[in-house]
């Protein structure tokens, strides 16, 4: 009897040799950090189809999470050769470019989001016209989000350069942030999204705002603080009872995990026992902004605050109360640094663009110090550096 032909790859494991299955194995892969299995894998699948766009898009996530820059330009080159979407290749420049300080190249091919379908959420079509950055006096400009909170968070300081070219400025925001971010004195009104819009002449999304202003690293508007707290502060005089328990101390606020549902949230999120570490410093009061954690991290007298936080406007309160911020890369730190609170932001091997690469410090925000891991899944070592910068290398 003919033995059953074996369909699995030997030099790969056990998955199935079709294109299909092989990609699919390579991005479990890349999303556990195991990148050089996944090239092989990736590169098997352009040998036999050299257009796969899955494939291409895997192997620039690969690429930028060893530090392979080389690589990824190489990479990103030679689609412009290969039948990929011309949009495709822009966007992964976009990013490239970005992490590179490249701009504002970087930006006018960021805007190739606006083309592509599944990259702005929430799509929305206006009849009024895209503001491109023109002089508008008499007219009134609505400023429209996209994203997530720390989006909106980071682009609304470029409502001050847009206000001083003309009339109204108004701005469509998501719910949880409208109190919040209506202490930005340059927006003239809030809509939380869902409530009617008023009228308005001109539109443009917050993060087409770089590219408005055609944004180098030398020009990001860095006028900190560009929001303060909201004049209603549901649970204030919680929050004070509270923090006036640490009265002489150094506090210090913790975030470790971001949004589980986020797609890159593995890899920026830490577990809440891996901060002991943080046990050795002395004299600090710690304080938990993580919401809805079934685990706290093991430090001595830890205060929970995630009962108070019940909205933007009592974390901001609470964070104005804080000596420091230690968090990953969440919403959380773009508060912190448009409150202009000093910040330790943990990240990556393989950061968001935002971040750029190497670097220390963030151009975006001057309070901010940048901790990022020397090699995938190293938490252990930007620990230690916190560490060690906090006791003074003691």
């Amino acid at each position: 009897m003919k033995k059953p032909k074996d369909n699995r790859n030997p030099k790969l494991g056990t998955g199935p040799r079709t294109a299909e299955g092989l990609l699919e194995q390579a991005a479990i892969l890349v999303k556990e950090g195991s990148t050089t299995k996944a090239r092989q894998i990736l590169y098997q699948v352009l040998r036999s189809t050299p257009g796969d766009r899955m494939a291409h898009l895997l192997l620039n996530h690969a690429a930028l999470m060893d530090g392979d820059l080389g690589g990824l330009r190489r990479a990103v080159e030679l689609q412009r050769t290969l039948p990929i979407p011309p949009d495709i290749v822009a966007w992964n420049l976009s990013h490239l470019n970005l992490r590179l300080g490249v701009m504002p190249q970087g930006w006018d091919e960021y805007e190739v989001r606006c083309r592509i379908p599944g990259l702005v959420i929430p799509e929305r079509h206006f009849s009024q016209p895209r503001w491109n950055g023109e002089p508008f006096p008499g007219k009134t400009l609505l400023l429209r989000y996209e994203q997530g909170f720390g989006d909106t968070l980071m682009f609304v300081r470029y409502a001050r350069r847009a206000k001083a070219l003309g009339g109204l400025v108004l701005l469509d925001a998501q719910v949880p942030l409208a109190d919040l971010v209506a202490t930005c004195p340059a927006v003239d009104g809030v809509i939380p999204h869902g409530s009617p819009l008023p009228p308005f002449d001109l539109q443009v999304s917050l993060h087409s705002l770089p590219q408005v202003f055609q944004t180098t690293l030398d020009t990001i508007p860095q006028e900190i603080p560009y929001l303060d707290i909201p004049g209603h502060v549901p649970n204030r005089d919680w929050i004070l009872r509270t923090l006036a328990r640490s009265e002489g101390q150094t506090r210090i606020g913790l975030v470790w995990a971001g949004r589980r549902t986020h797609k890159d949230d593995q890899q920026r999120s830490l577990t809440p026992a891996s901060l002991a570490a943080l046990g050795s410093v002395p004299g600090v009061a710690w304080h938990s902004f993580q919401i809805d954690s079934p685990e706290q991290p093991p430090l001595p007298g830890l205060v929970i605050l995630d009962p108070m936080l019940r909205n933007f406007s009592d974390t901001a309160f609470a964070l104005s109360g804080m000596d420091l911020l230690i968090t990953v890369d969440t919403a959380l730190a773009h508060l912190a640094g448009a409150l202009g609170i000093p910040t330790l932001l943990l990240l990556p091997f393989y950061p968001d663009w935002r971040w750029l690469l190497s670097r220390e410090d963030s151009p975006w925000y001057p309070s901010m110090r940048l901790y990022r891991q020397t090699s995938p899944g190293d938490w252990d070592g930007v620990l230690a550096r916190i560490v060690s910068d906090l006791t003074g290398g003691s």
